[in-house]
Parts: C-alpha cells; sequence; structure tokens
C-alpha cells in the first residue's frame, strides 16, 4: 500500500499530524496530487543527499517536477481546484527559484517530510497493534511534534483575536447603550422639574421604567465584558506559557543541537542541516509572538476606554507585555546565526568567506532597513567577557581584519536575511603571553559579528551578536598539523554551555576514537576499523599490552604534545601526516581496501611469512617517517625467505610517481596479501602510457620507472607511465630512528627511461634506450 494511501486512512488526531508536517517548502497539495511520483522518484531513489556527485541527476528529477506540476496544474479548470492549482504553480516557480543550483536540498525537505509521514504512520500501527493504557500518545519525530505545537498556537491566536474583536464591540455596543441611558437619566430629571400633570407623571412612569431596564443592561453588559476580560487575560497568558515551551524547544534543543552539528562537521561528521525547517519554525513562532503581542496591547488600550477592575483581581497584562516582548527579544537574537562558519584554522593574510544569517528577518521586516554587520577578531579572554556580561566587549580588538563589514540582503526566493563577508583577510593578531608549554597554536579566538535591528517601524531596537566557532591563527604552514590538534580536539570535546573555550583535558579513549575515526572517514572516503583503532591506541599510550583500552583516559598532552617514544614527533603528528597522505594520494588503493596501513612491523612480518608465498606484499604506514607508506614483501633471502621493506615513500615521491604506477614497476611485486594478483588490486589506477615518442616541441619524453636495486630491472615497456611527470633523484635515507633494523630495508631508485633529450629534428633515427641508477 502506498504510503500516502496508509497517510489518508490514518485517525484524525494523526492525520492532523501528518497535515502539520507540510509547509509552504513542500505544500500537501502538491504531495497529494504528486503522490506516487514523488515516493517513486524522490523517496525510493537511491540518491546521496550529501553526495555531490548525485547532483546531477538529482537536478534532472527536479526538472521532471516542475514539468509534472505545470502539466498538473494547467490540467485544473474546475472552480473547486483554483486553490490547488496556484499552490501548484506557486510551488513550481518557487522551485526554480531556490532549488535550481541545489537540487539536492529539495530532495533533503521532501525525505525529512515523508520520513515524518511514515513514523507517524509506524506508531500508530504499533499502538493499534496492541491494547491502548491510558495517556498513550503518538510520538512522532521532533518536526513534526513543533509543527502540530505551532499549529495549535496558531489555532489559539486565532480564537483570542476573535475574542478581542467580539470583545471591542461589546464595548462600542456598551459605550451607545451607556449614552442612551444618561440620555434617560436627564430626560427623567428634566421631566421631574417640570410641573407634575397627570400626562408629566404617566411620561415620568416611562422613562423611569425605560431608564431601570437600560442600567439593567448596561449591568449585564459590565458583567460580561469583565468576564471576557478575564477569559481573554487567562487564554492570552496560556498562549504566552506555551510560546515560552515552544520557544525553548525550538532554540534551546533544535537550534543548538544544529550548531552542535555544525561544529562536529569541522572533525568530518556528516551534516544534514535543517536550517531551512529551524528557519520555519522561528518565523511561526516569531509571527504568533508579534500577534500575541499586538492583542495584548489592543487589550490594555480597550481596557483603558473601559477602566473598571472587579475586586480581588490582579491586572496580569503589564507583565504579559513585558514577558511577550522579552520573548520576541530572545527569539531576534538568537537566531543572529553563522550559517557558513570562518575556517578555524586561519592563516594571516589569507584570504576567507563566512556567512550570517538572520532567521527571523523575513517575518519581522528588518529588511526593510537593511542593517549592517560587522565582524571583529576577539581572544578567548575578550570572549569569556562578552558572555558574563552579555554586552559587546569592550576594549581593542585581538587583530585586523580586512572587508570586515556587510549589509544584510533579503532573498525572496529562499526568503532568507543574510550577509556573505566573501573578502575577508586577517592582516594582524594579538597574542597572549605564554605560560608553559603553551604555543601560538594552542591560543584560541573567535570572530564576533555584531549587527543593530529595527522591528515594527523601530518601535523595537535590538543589539545581536554571536560568535564564531574557536579559530588557531596561524603564519605559517608548518604550525597547520597542530593548529588542526587543537581544533578537533575542541570540536570533539566542547561541552554545552561552556566557558569560552575550555574543553576537558582528558577524555576517555572510545571518545578519541570516535574523533579520529570521524576525521579519517572524511578525508579519505573509508573509515577505520576496529583493529586500526586499536593500532592507533597502542600508539598513542605507547603501551601495546594495554587491556580495557575504551575506559582508558588519554591526555591532551599525550594526544599532541608528547613526543611518541624513540621519535621526534607526537601520535598526533604521525597521525595527521598519515591522513593527508592517504587523502592527496592514496584515497582510491584505501577505499578498495588495498592497503592495510595501521599494522606493526612485527605483524606485518609474521603475515608475510604466514603466506609461505614470495613476492608477497603488503602496504603498512611507516612509524619512523611522518606522513611514509612502505612496502614490505616476502623474498628469497640469505636465509631462504625472509621480509624486507622499501625504504617509505612520502608525499614528494607521489608528487612524482603514483603509489600504484611504483608497484606495477617493481616486477618482484607479484600478489597483494593475501593472494590477490597485484594486476587485478591496482591496474585501473595505473597511468596509461602516451603512443607518441615525442612532444608537439620536437624533444623526447622520458618517462620515470622505479626500480630497487638487486631485485632485476623492469623492461622497456614493462609499466604503465605519465610521460609528462618530471625526473626525480633519491637519496636512500637513513635506517629507523631508535632501534637496530631487524628487517632489511631496501631503498628505491628512480629510473629515467629516455628516448633522448634531444632535438628530435636532427636526430630522426630511433633513439636507443637508457637507464640510469641514482
Amino acid at each position: 500500500m502506498a504510503l500516502w494511501a496508509k497517510a489518508q486512512s490514518l485517525p484524525a488526531e494523526a492525520l492532523q499530524q501528518v497535515r502539520a508536517i507540510y509547509t509552504d517548502r513542500f505544500p500537501i497539495e502538491v504531495r497529494h496530487f504528486l503522490a506516487p511520483w514523488i515516493e517513486e522518484k524522490m523517496w525510493c531513489l537511491e540518491i546521496e543527499t550529501h553526495n555531490p556527485h548525485h547532483e546531477q541527476y538529482a537536478a534532472s528529477i527536479v526538472a521532471d517536477l516542475i514539468h509534472l506540476l505545470e502539466s498538473k496544474a494547467n490540467s485544473m479548470n474546475s472552480e473547486d481546484l483554483l486553490t490547488s492549482k496556484y499552490k501548484l504553480m506557486d510551488f513550481a516557480n518557487a522551485v526554480k527559484q531556490r532549488y535550481a543550483r541545489s537540487p539536492l536540498d529539495l530532495f533533503r525537505v521532501v525525505r525529512h517530510c515523508l520520513n515524518s509521514e511514515l513514523k507517524v504512520i509506524q506508531q500508530v500501527e504499533n499502538v493499534s497493534m496492541g491494547p491502548i493504557t491510558p495517556g498513550t500518545g503518538l510520538m512522532v519525530d521532533a518536526a513534526a511534534e513543533i509543527a502540530q505545537q505551532v499549529d495549535v498556537l496558531r489555532h489559539r491566536t486565532t480564537e483570542t483575536g476573535t475574542l478581542l474583536r467580539q470583545m471591542e464591540q461589546e464595548q462600542e455596543n456598551f459605550a451607545l447603550h451607556y449614552h442612551e441611558c444618561t440620555k434617560l437619566k436627564a430626560h427623567l430629571q428634566h421631566l421631574q422639574s417640570q410641573l407634575m400633570n397627570q400626562q408629566n407623571i404617566e411620561l415620568e412612569k416611562t422613562v423611569r421604567r425605560q431608564k431601570d431596564i437600560s442600567e439593567q443592561t448596561l449591568n449585564q453588559k459590565v458583567s460580561s465584558l469583565l468576564r471576557l476580560r478575564l477569559q481573554l487575560a487567562d487564554k492570552l497568558s496560556e498562549s504566552v506559557t506555551h510560546l515560552v515551551t515552544l520557544q525553548c524547544r525550538v532554540l534551546d534543543d533544535e537550534l543548538i543541537r544544529w550548531k552542535r552539528e555544525q561544529q562536529l562537521a569541522g572533525n568530518g561528521a556528516q551534516f544534514n542541516s535543517n536550517l531551512d525547517f529551524i528557519q520555519d519554525w522561528c518565523e511561526s513562532l516569531a509571527e504568533i509572538i508579534w500577534l500575541n503581542r499586538h492583542q495584548i496591547k489592543e487589550l490594555e488600550r480597550l481596557k483603558q476606554k473601559f477602566p473598571l477592575e472587579p475586586p480581588g483581581v490582579v491586572d496580569v497584562l503589564p507583565n504579559l507585555n513585558i514577558k511577550v516582548t522579552e520573548l520576541l527579544s530572545s527569539l531576534v537574537t538568537s537566531t543572529f546565526i553563522i550559517e557558513k562558519q570562518p575556517p578555524q584554522v586561519m592563516k594571516t593574510n589569507t584570504r576567507f568567506t563566512s556567512t550570517v544569517r538572520l532567521l527571523v528577518g523575513g517575518k519581522l521586516n528588518v529588511h526593510m532597513t537593511p542593517p549592517q554587520v560587522k565582524a571583529t577578531i576577539i581572544s578567548e579572554a575578550q570572549a569569556n567577557a562578552l558572555l558574563k556580561n552579555d554586552i559587546v566587549a569592550k576594549g581593542e580588538a585581538g587583530g585586523q581584519i580586512l572587508n570586515n563589514t556587510g549589509t544584510m540582503e533579503y532573498h525572496q526566493a529562499t526568503r532568507q536575511l543574510s550577509v556573505s563577508f566573501r573578502n575577508m583577510q586577517l592582516k594582524k593578531i594579538k597574542r597572549a603571553e605564554k605560560k608553559g608549554t603553551e604555543s601560538v597554536m594552542d591560543e584560541k579566538f573567535s570572530l564576533l559579528f555584531q549587527s543593530q535591528f529595527s522591528v515594527g517601524g523601530g518601535e523595537l531596537v535590538f543589539q545581536v551578536w554571536t560568535l564564531s566557532l574557536p579559530v588557531v591563527v596561524i603564519v605559517h604552514g608548518n604550525q597547520e598539523p597542530h593548529a588542526w590538534a587543537t581544533v578537533t580536539w575542541d570540536n570533539a570535546f566542547a561541552e554545552p554551555g561552556r566557558i569560552p573555550y575550555a574543553v576537558p583535558d582528558k577524555v576517555s579513549w572510545c571518545r578519541v576514537a570516535e574523533a579520529l575515526n570521524m576525521k579519517f572517514h572524511s578525508a579519505t572516503g573509508r573509515p577505520l576499523s576496529e583493529a586500526n583503532l586499536c593500532f592507533l591506541a597502542e600508539k598513542a599510550f605507547g603501551n601495546p599490552n594495554m587491556s580495557d583500552l575504551q575506559n582508558q583516559m588519554l591526555t591532551w598532552s599525550q594526544f599532541c604534545k608528547e613526543a611518541l617514544q624513540d621519535r621526534s614527533f607526537t601520535f598526533w603528528e604521525w597521525f595527521y601526516a598519515v591522513m593527508k597522505l592517504t587523502r592527496e594520494h592514496l584515497r582510491g588503493p584505501w577505499m578498495d581496501g588495498l592497503i592495510l596501513g595501521f599494522i606493526r612491523k612485527k605483524q606485518a612480518q609474521d603475515m608475510l611469512v604466514a603466506t609461505n608465498t614470495t613476492s608477497t606484499f603488503l602496504l603498512r604506514f611507516s612509524d619512523s617517517e611522518l606522513g611514509g607508506i612502505t612496502i614490505a614483501w616476502v623474498g628469497d633471502g640469505e636465509f631462504g625467505s625472509q621480509v624486507f621493506m622499501l625504504q617509505p615513500f612520502t608525499h614528494k615521491d607521489f608528487a612524482i610517481r603514483s603509489l600504484p604506477d611504483r608497484i606495477a614497476d617493481l616486477q618482484h611485486l607479484v600478489y597483494l596479501y593475501p593472494d590477490i594478483p597485484k594486476d587485478q588490486a591496482f591496474s585501473k589506477y595505473y597511468t596509461l602510457l602516451d603512443d607518441q615518442p615525442t612532444s608537439n616541441n620536437g624533444y623526447v619524453k622520458p618517462f620515470l620507472v622505479t626500480h630497487v636495486p638487486g631485485w632485476g630491472g623492469p623492461g622497456p615497456c614493462s609499466t604503465p607511465s605519465n610521460p609528462n611527470t618530471p625526473p626525480h633523484m633519491f637519496q636512500a635515507p637513513s635506517p629507523e630512528a631508535g632501534s637496530a633494523r631487524d628487517t632489511p630495508s631496501v631503498a628505491s631508485h628512480v629510473s629515467d627511461s629516455v628516448y633522448g633529450s634531444v632535438d628530435y629534428d636532427q636526430f630522426p633515427q630511433q633513439f636507443p634506450q637508457l637507464w640510469a641508477y641514482t
């Protein structure tokens, strides 16, 4: 049974929850009229909304959706479908404007709605399968629940608006009756002053009777007005109470969760931003709060016109007015957010970007007077003072930023009020005094964005500011690894509501492992295995025999301050260099599982010996060389089969010739551990030779071949190669620091296969091939 058909058969309460899921971003009319197509093309298809490679296919689906919307709208000619027709046409135009450049965003919106709808259906089905106990509710996801609460508040606000109009009419009606009663009293007094004859006596009785009836009616109207006023005040109090609860849910739960997920995205976590949904909720809150504030003020105005208070009743309106204004202030200041964070490792004199957005700007018409936003960089101490005083930090900024002001613009298609700083540049930075082992890469700064908004035609003015995630400022590329250690630790282990920018000095290994895995997975495309993480734990703690690793506490010093045993670099420096090498040069083979990588030398030896097959090899990351990878293989040695290890390759080597091509060059490597033919494993990564022996300028193209002396040399056409790769000279590096070699280590050489580095026009004959070993 199709999802939409199931949804339409739901009980009334659940169906109302489904309806609350759909907003202008994805109208329920579109869901209804295109239900089968939407479920087939936008829900069931295996399009990954976070994968940019799927964007082109998603764009074709969105184009089909626009065509279907327009066709369906044009076919709706009956008057009862006129509203739906306009809804479909409006959504088609909105899709063209909003999602032309970001079709995957539309998929995220649609799937969010359909998944929320499915949860409502599943909950109903689960409830119906078992006995229903008193108080059993339908637990739906946050979006549907918030949408339902917004719908309830809208309904309540409509009710109080109706009561307010009723009260105003009754008050006007009372004023008319009061005026008539006053006239009757005056007429009666006039008659009483006249000579009392029979006619006047009868007239007096009639007027007195009319006056008494009028006074009785007035008394009834006074009682009715007072009851209505109290009822309206109670309803407004309840609405404000509900608004406080819902706003806390949106700002303190959903928006804080979004900010936390944005911070984790800095460590590589997948970030499916739901900021547009949060904006919808915030805009609804802004609209409802503004209407309730207007109703409270109107009730106060009507009360001043009829200043009668029942005895013993406290006037709640002044406090309500204060509370609802505070709600609006909190909403505006909290929804001034950084949509795109500045780089967390920031290099001086380097251009960077950032985007700031006000989620309620469109609803409150802030854009009618476009606000200016200014960015400054402040120190950790200044950020701390700022949060304590809740005012803009005084004193000098922590540095100088060029192009640091911008004007917020409203984009009609996306309904977003934002400003993008595209050309900011940090020129100067002021450092604090360092203590102990502190370095400039430990010091955290933050970008402070400030602005001022007017709401209600200048009736309310809000001073707003927001802080970026912590930023580490560097002046040279060699400071980058340690700077990323500071940022990674902060992103992973920052606690909600912390003092800027306090982080724990030690955390459990399971949390560190999660952060390392997140970082490595994002950079290289494949997560770390349990064995990989166990290897990393042993390296970080410097103990290969540790038990209960998950509960061991790793300190910040062990993470990136203390050098590894018998090494001149830290655990983080080693990990970062391996991650960078894999990301830039080994991503494909790593994703294919061809690189074991995180494995001890002794373990590699045991695994290779156990195969009992010469020419079998594996790839492991070097313990002694930062960002190095070595090839270990089984070969015939002086005492039979031995394990040899090639001197590690680094990114400098792979900038000249790739790892797969180097493996192809070495003919003594036949099987990738355990028994995979190397061409089967690596052939798709080989660089193909150019058939042309000469380039357009008449020179012969050389190509480079890796050769290990003593293990045979490659033939003239034994390997694929990149003809444009420059020649390179290697020097055999020294043995691994801190230990004598227990495995033969062989230095590879690069051979330059040449058809002659001379003018081809002068020597048309075939050139001999030369092999030079460096």
